[in-house]
């Protein structure tokens, strides 16, 4: 699962303009990138704290915030991509961050 090509679909409202998508080489890459995209939210929240810290309920709350998200991820089996809803999402953030913290 760690090397397939990763989509992952976001909206952060319910206007259709906020629609967007990131691209990543692998899922763990795309998990990265979603800590990232909430860490520079927390950033952009508190521009005067330099140290923020957030647990994994944080997490999951930011994600339910969104109006949308989702991951298309890549079966070579197949040549497709397969969709994945939120929940997914959330499971894989949780493995990906388990795994970072017993390294």
């Amino acid at each position: 699962m760690a090397n397939r090509h990763t989509i992952v679909l976001m909206q952060n409202s319910q206007n259709r303009s906020t629609r967007t998508f990131m691209d990543y080489d692998s899922t763990s890459q795309a998990m990265d990138g979603i800590c990232t995209l909430y860490e520079r939210k927390l950033k952009d929240l508190n521009p005067a704290n330099r140290n923020i810290s957030y647990d994994i309920a944080d997490l999951y709350n930011f994600i339910d915030g969104l109006s949308d998200m989702s991951a298309l991820v890549y079966d070579h089996s197949i040549q497709a991509y397969l969709p994945n809803d939120r929940r997914w999402i959330k499971q894989r953030l949780l493995q990906h961050l388990k795994k970072l913290a017993n390294k």
